[in-house]
Parts: C-alpha cells; structure tokens; sequence
C-alpha cells in the first residue's frame, strides 16, 4: 500500500470526527477532481420520464434511459435506491448506472474475448416506441461501441412489478457466444460525507444469494425496518456470479464499499481476470446462432421486510432453500434441509463428488421437501437442485471438521506454530502468541503496520486472544502453562501499561519503526517505512485508544476463571487477583480513554461479564462502580438515534456492546434499534459465505495481507453480532430467524479455520480470489464471539419439527435426546421450556427431554474431572427447572461430584 493511499485511508478513518464545513471544503477526492475535467455524456438535461407501478416508482434519463430515481411508490419520497445525491457528479464516462450492461464476446473459432459496456463510451440511445407492458424502450447500439449484436433494452410493467429485460439478437451470419453478461445493480451504499442519522435514513446495504435461477439480491435499509427490496431473475437470469464493478471511478473507502453487477454468465472472466480460481458456481456461457435473438431479464419486488424474504420468493414462484441450523456442516453433526418450490424436484447433485451425503426425509405438513446433509469431506461442497421446470439452484456449503477437533486445532496452532519466545526481542514482546503469514508459513515480527507485529489493537492481538479464549472451551494444561507465561511476563506490565503499581492502561503497539533509536539491522529493509502506519514509539505506547482493553479484560477475565473453577491450571495468582485486574481494565478503558470510550467495543459485552461475576463473588463495590460507569456510557448511547459509530464512520462491532448494556439497564428501544440494525446487514442466505455474515468491508486495509476494500466474509463482526443476536433469540423463541441468522454468525468463527488449525482474518469474497485472507488478522476478535456465546440450541419447529442446532438430535414417542456437538459442550438452550442451562466447569454429552413430565435429565462427561472436582453447572431461574435435593453454592451453581453421571432437572411449577 503505497504512502498516498495509506493518507487518504488515515484521512477516511477519522473524517467521522471532523466538522460538515470542513467536510464541504475536503470533499473534492483527487478521482473528483479529474471527473469535473471530462464531459458530461449521460444527458441528464435531455429530461426524464417518470413512471409509477404498485409498488415502486422510477424515473428513466431520455438520454440513457438508465435509471435516475428508484423509490417506494409508499413512505419517504427522500429516499432512493440509487446514489441519486451523486447522479450530477456520476454524469461521466465509466459510470455504472442501473439500466447498464456489460458483455464479453467472442466469434466462432476466436479464442480471445472482447468487452463491451455501455458506460464506457456513452452515446444516446435509440428511444423505440415501447409496446403494451413496456414503459421505455431503446436500441443500445449507439453506446455500445462496435457490439456485433444488437441489444433492445425495456423497462416493463408486468403484473404491477418492475422488470429490466435486454433481448440481445445476433444479426451477423456468425455463431457469437456471450462469455459474460452482466448487469449492474449501483445501489446507494456510499455513506460518503453522511453522519449516522443521515446514513441510515438514505443509504441501503445488499447481498446476494449466488444461487443460480433461486438466487436473488436482497436491499436492506441500514435501519433494518421497513421494506426489503429483492432483484430477481424474471427470464434466462440465473445469478451466477457477483463481480464488483472496480472500473467504476466512484472512489472506494471505508464509507463506500463499492457496486457489483450480477453475472449472468461469467465463463469469459473465468478464462481471463479469474483464472485458476474456483468459482461459487460453474462459470457459463451462451451460444447465439445467426439471426437468433436471446431476453435476459431480471424483477424487482417489495417483501414486507427482512424476516419476510422467503415468503415473498415463494409468492413470486421462487425456490426457496432453509437449513437448519445452516450451511458451516461439521462432520460429526449433519444438518437439515428444507426446500419448497411449486415444481418438484428433478435431481440433486453434489460437487465435489462424495463430498456430501444427501438422504431424503419425509416432507413436512406443508409439503416442504426435507433432507438430512452429511459432511464427509472437508472444504467447500455445492448442491445442485434440478427442478422439472428446469431451474437450477445452487446450495453452498463449508465442511469442517467437528468444533471440538476445529478448537483443539486451533489452540494448539496458536500455541505452537505462533508462539513466539525470543529472549533477545528489543520491543519485549516474548513470549506470546503474535501473528502470522500462512502463506509464507512465518511470524510476523515486523511489518509497516505497527499493530501486526505489536500484540495490540486488534490485528496484533487477535491471536493471543483467541489461544486465551480457546481455554474457556477446552482447557489444555500445556496451553495454558505457555499463557501464563504471556499473561504474567508479556500482557501484564508491558502491554499493560505501568503507573506506579498500577497496570492498567492498554498501548497500541509494543512494536513500532524508530531507527535512531535501536542498534542498525534491527529494521527489514525491504519494507516500506515511510507510511503513518509505521508508528514511533511515542504512538505505540498512546494508552488512549479504547479498543484494546476489551482484549485485556478478556485475559484477565479467562485467567479468573481457570483459578476459580478448576483445581491445577492457574496456582500463580489467586482468582480474585485476575478479576480485580478484569475490573481495574474494564474501568481504565473510560478513564484513560475517554474519548473512543464513547463507542460500542468490539468484545465489549466481556464487562458485562465482569460485572456479572463481580456481582457473583459479592464484590459490591466494584460491581456497583463498574456499573456506573457503564450506565453513563448507554445513557449517551441511549440519546442517540443510532449509536453505532465508532473511530469509523459506520460500524458493524459497536452493536455487539450497545446492546447488551442497553438490555441490562432496560433501555429496550436502544436495544430494538440495535438489533434491527444488525438483521440489515447480517443475512441468511443458502451459501455457508454470506449466511450469518455481519457486513464489513474495510479491515482487509487495517487488518488483512491482500490488501482492499472487499465485502469480507465472516470477518470478525460475524461471531460478535450474533451475541446480540442469540441473546435476543432467548428472549424471544419462537423468532426461528434470529436463531437462524445467530447461530450462522456464531459459526462463521469457524468456517474459515483451515485444517491444521489457523484461524484467518476473513474470507475473500470477490471472485478474482474466492479464498481466505493471507495472515491472522484480527481473527481472535471474532473468535471471542464463538467462545462466550456458543451453544447448542433445541427447538420445535411448527413446521420442521424438533430440531437441534449443534447437536445430533434423535426423536421417539416419549423422549427427545440429543447429543451435544459445540466446543465446550457447556450451553444448551431448550427452547420449549425456555431452560438456559451453562457450566463453569464440566461437560454435558448429551440432554434427554421428556415430552411427559418435561423433565431433563444431563448424561455429564468426564472429561475434566482430573482438574476440577465438580460439574458446575446454572440454570436460568425463568425456567422454572431445579434439581432436587442439591443446593447451590455462592455463585448460583449447582456443584455436581464427578462421581454422578447423570442429573435431572425437573420443573418446580
């Protein structure tokens, strides 16, 4: 990343905090500047037509004939789907508009391919006098240069929908074959200049289902309410795959994302910008005999809001595919799949072959065709689903291995290959766990970005903390005995900063770039140092950025924990040592970083865990000040419309926090507010990559190796938001979406863990890549996620049945049991009963329910019984469950001896 990008991205990042008249003044990005100095071609003072359907309302440029307005045909007429603030600064050459096309062609016997785009070079159009569902029609040719074939574009009202077609004829004596056909889809994601209020009344988020002609796009309000817009296949429009529109100057940053255009054939990029990367589906083309015309047309359609998606596609005759839980399948735990579409179902086929097992169940009540899918390779596998009407869907799944073996990988990579201990270290940073490059199969101890290579922030300390968090899951003595180590010689004291006998601010970089003071040599030459991301030690040792006391906290907390519940792990420090330093760090993040305190964390729901324990031990004072403290903070929260800013301008990790406290302190509308806002942008789609997947596109910049902005998938925020997420589900256990979507970002903590163990930043989403991210990132971050908020989850569904997510679940007439399959084995949710049952300390193999007398009865694993005398384990007093005869200790536990296999709850109302 060269020093002029690297300014411009510093520059983004903090605009957020700059006043609207300097923003005025600095809006004049250098691809501006040059755009002002290029003809206007797009014609917008040639007019428009307005046109008003059932739904939805449009207005088409007479120059173009591309779209210049999109609106609901009901509710603010401020806002648009398009980027229409921008309409008069993207009136150049190059600019994607909705109504644009974009094709590669080749003749019979040519080998190489020839692009074409309608933006690239624009011309009018030829208007053609539309027919009778036609509301404007118009020949292409004039803007799309020398095309061999001619291209009719309508917009069409059809049944009171909007639909965009383009017939494509081949008027020459040669076969041509399409190699590509795009269609791009700009709509108003670009938060450029706009506070959060502004963002979320005007800008929109989407994602795609790449699932051929069952796939789909669907636009969410960021607010999360109101309407969904979904764009939709309507003839010969199979969503095949979904390239971002690079070539649009529109700049790219961390407040714009960029557009994409759905590809309806993608084979000619297949053999040129995407070559050797496996494609989601298998990359097509279309072959146009002489004088043979061919229509490609896509619909749009209002579903009643998020949640209402697939009943909106079923409306429109669209297949719709439901897993439960979901797409990430571990090979010990096969999942669900439910499917229904008003045509049968032909054929299923796998890909790779024997990668899945797929074996048909009986269909539900209400004809829902249901599968049972077993994991039997790992790596990415596809379902084909053939229908008699011809369609094909495509289902994409990840097969990992089973989440304990995925945990136990991951720790003992953490422990191994990244532990670090190099006594002769000058920036004091052995021993530790410190990041890594799996693609040069490296440490990295240094790096231009100090924060990589310096064991805080949240690229250089996602690592330690995912080794640390692994612990809470899987206690291994031998990990633990290399922890203790970083805790008490690394963390404690140098990463922590010291003040006296306090230790309790956090800094930003052990590492950082000053030459003059350290011996020659101790620099790589061949990296670039002249960047703002090379901090001075005066910048590295900054205690003020709030971030990086969440990841502290959360040590400290583990470190209690393992002291508290278990016999021979921690004996260094007694357990109320390592909570009194979780407390004395959840409270030195708002008094020595006051500022960014006034943000949600990433991770931030840890104090809430602190306070929680803190209230357990009977530590009144320190839970009554960590308390206010936290209280001043959602009260602020609480004044605003959308609290989800950050050091960024939008933000998808702030919410983790915003809603927890705003839960605890019972500002409900804050914590509603919250939770909408993550259903925008938090998808459940059949395609193990975007199901669950909380947005984030920026952090391959700050956190990543190939470094862009790109939709990321199962960054971080994925196993953070689905806190929330799956605490509300608790709350509410009828909501099968929230359990869908939760469990989905829970699992994407794992998704992307490779088969030795190593746990990347992100998965690349963009086609010309399609694999996971080069370095460790800030993968811990969202690990934490998996490691407090995992658990398996029993529900009957009214039309599903019993189902078990995370669990291997087996029904008969009287009982329902089921085995549990989640890391820790330690959190199980039935629904039915509302019962939320945990352990401190032991495992739980399996749960049987009687449907009877409702009783339950926990079958206990003797897994740890060497290091902890008891099974500790809580019940939720709303369930109304107790065990009879057991008393709890001090902290709301039921201490249950090794030497008892198995426990029954029963009701006590």
């Amino acid at each position: 990343m060269n020093l002029k990008k690297s300014c411009y991205l510093l520059f983004t990042l903090l605009y957020v905090h700059v006043t609207p008249e300097v923003h005025a003044q600095q809006n004049e990005h250098p691809v501006w500047q040059a755009v002002k100095k290029q003809p206007a071609t797009l014609g917008i003072d040639k007019g428009q037509k307005s046109f008003d359907l059932n739904k939805l309302k449009i207005k088409v440029l007479n120059s173009s004939q591309t779209l210049s307005a999109f609106q609901k045909a009901v509710g603010d007429q401020n806002f648009d789907y398009t980027p229409v603030e921008m309409l008069s600064k993207r009136d150049r050459n190059n600019f994607f508009h909705i109504g644009d096309i974009t094709m590669s062609l080749r003749s019979a016997g040519e080998t190489s391919w020839t692009n074409y785009s309608s933006a690239t070079d624009r011309k009018d159009v030829i208007t053609l006098t539309p027919s009778t569902q036609s509301l404007s029609s118009a020949d292409l040719t004039p803007t799309l240069g020398n095309i061999p074939l001619k291209i009719v574009r309508n917009w069409q009202n059809i049944d009171g929908d909007l639909v965009l077609s383009f017939q494509v004829t081949n008027p020459t004596d040669k076969v041509i074959e399409i190699g590509s056909l795009g269609i791009p889809l700009p709509f108003n994601n670009n938060m450029d200049w706009k506070n959060l209020d502004q963002a979320h009344a005007q800008n929109v988020f989407f994602d795609p289902y790449i699932g051929k002609d069952a796939g789909y796009m669907q636009v969410n309000h960021l607010h999360g309410r109101e309407s969904s817009l979904l764009v939709l296949p309507h003839e010969n429009a199979g969503f095949e795959a979904y390239n971002p529109l690079n070539s649009d100057p529109t700049p790219r940053s961390i407040t714009f994302e960029g557009f994409h255009e759905w590809m309806i054939h993608s084979k000619a990029h297949a053999e040129t910008d995407w070559k050797g990367v496996e494609q989601w589906n298998t990359p097509t083309s279309t072959l146009l005999q002489p004088k043979e015309s061919k229509t490609f047309a896509l619909k749009f359609v209002l579903a009643e809001g998020i949640k209402q998606i697939e009943s909106e596609l079923l409306k429109n005759n669209r297949p719709v595919a439901v897993g439960a839980p979901g797409y990430v399948v571990p090979m010990d735990n096969p999942v669900k799949l439910f499917i229904k579409h008003d045509k049968s179902i032909k054929n299923i086929a796998i890909y790779p072959d024997g990668a899945l097992t797929i074996t048909k169940l009986k269909s539900t009540p209400d004809k829902w065709n249901q599968y049972e899918v077993k994991g039997n390779q790992w790596g990415r596998a596809r379902l084909t689903v053939t229908y008699q009407d011809g369609l094909q869907q495509t289902i994409h799944y990840k097969v990992i291995k089973s989440e304990v073996d995925v945990i136990n990988d991951l720790g003992n990579f953490l422990t191994t290959t990244q532990w670090y201990e190099n006594n002769d270290d000058l920036f004091g940073r052995s021993p530790s766990v410190i990041s890594y490059d799996y693609e040069e199969q490296k440490q990295i101890t240094q790096e231009q970005r100090a924060w990589y290579a310096g064991l805080s922030d949240e690229a250089g300390a996602a690592s330690w903390l995912a080794a640390i968090m692994k612990q809470v899951l899987q206690p291994n003595a031998h990990e633990i005995a290399k922890l203790k180590r970083f805790v008490n010689e690394t963390m404690y004291g140098r990463i922590q900063h010291k003040e006296g006998d306090k230790q309790y601010g956090v800094v930003k970089s052990l590492f950082y770039y000053e030459p003059d003071s350290l011996p020659t040599g101790t620099y790589d030459t061949t990296i670039n140092w002249n960047t703002w991301s090379a901090w001075k030690k005066k910048e590295a040792d900054d205690i003020g950025r709030s971030y990086n006391y969440p990841h502290v906290a959360a040590a400290h907390w583990v470190m209690y924990r393992l002291a508290r519940n278990y016999n021979n792990f921690v004996q260094e420090e007694t357990w109320d040592t390592y909570l009194d330093r979780a407390f004395h760090t959840s409270i030195a993040m708002v008094e020595k970083a006051p500022y960014y305190a006034q943000f949600g964390q990433m991770e931030g729901s840890i104090f809430l865990i602190i306070l929680q324990d803190l209230r357990r031990e009977g530590l009144v004072a320190q839970a009554d000040q960590l308390e206010a403290v936290m209280r001043k903070r959602a009260e602020h929260w609480k004044s605003l419309n959308y609290p989800f800013g950050s050091e960024m301008p939008w933000d998808s990790t702030g919410q983790e926090e915003v809603y927890v406290w705003s839960r605890f302190f019972g500002f409900d509308d804050k914590a509603q507010v919250t939770l909408n806002a993550i259903l925008a942008y938090m998808p459940t789609v059949p395609h193990w990559g975007y199901n669950g997947s909380a947005r984030r596109y920026w952090d391959f910049v700050y956190g990543g190796k190939l470094s862009r902005i790109e939709r990321q998938l199962h960054h971080y925020g994925s196993a953070l938001n689905a806190i929330p997420v799956l605490t509300e589900y608790r709350d509410n256990p009828n909501d099968f979406y929230l359990l869908r979507i939760g469990h989905a970002g829970m699992m994407g903590a794992l998704a992307n863990v490779t088969q030795e163990g190593f746990g990347p930043g992100a998965f690349h989403s963009y086609p010309s890549t399609l694999a996971n991210d080069g370095i460790s990132g800030d993968y811990g971050t969202g690990f934490y996620g998996y490691a407090v908020n995992s658990g398996t989850y029993i529900i009957e569904h009214p039309e599903f049945g019993w189902l078990a997510f995370s669990g291997n679940l087996k029904e008969s007439k009287k009982t329902i049991d089921v085995a549990i399959t989640t890391a820790s084995k330690g959190r199980i949710f039935l629904a039915k009963e509302n019962l939320w049952a945990t352990t401190d300390a032991g495992e739980i193999d399996s749960l049987v329910y009687k449907k009877n007398d409702r009783s339950v009865t926990l079958h206990l694993s003797t897994q740890h019984q060497n290091n902890t005398p008891n099974t500790l384990l809580v019940i939720n007093p709303e369930s109304n469950y107790e065990i009879k005869g057991m008393r709890k200790d001090k902290l709301g536990r039921y201490q249950i001896p090794n030497s008892t296999k198995t426990i029954t709850l029963t009701k006590s109302k």
